[in-house]
């Protein structure tokens, strides 16, 4: 029997092809794990800083907010065309929020 056109491209695919692939999967799985981790730390501290609530009661937002940032980074990361837009899409939410953060430091009283 012969052999599909896909499964034969599949199979002749150029080392340098499949290295790329690799890579590919592999920032992004960075991206995924390091980068939602740090978007969704970034995103409880400037809701904890920046809610004008109670304290406490604005921590506890923040931290259960994080939980939903995490979840749409993750699959943000593996529905974006490419590993850099899926880091751009990481990077650039993750700056504005330590913006934030940093403004709203100064706003709260000790």
């Amino acid at each position: 029997m012969a052999a599909s056109g896909s499964t034969a491209a599949r199979r002749a695919a150029p080392p340098a092809a499949e290295w790329r692939r690799k890579l590919g999967i592999l920032l992004r799985v960075v991206a995924a794990i390091g980068g939602g981790y740090a978007l969704a730390a970034l995103a409880a501290t400037a809701a904890a800083l920046a809610l004008p609530m109670q304290r406490a009661d604005a921590v506890l937002t923040g931290m259960l907010a994080s939980f939903a940032v995490y979840c749409g980074a993750v699959v943000w990361v593996f529905a974006a065309r490419d590993a850099l837009r899926a880091w751009l899409g990481i990077l650039l939410p993750a700056a504005l929020l330590a913006g934030i953060a940093f403004l709203a430091q100064g706003w709260v009283a000790p």
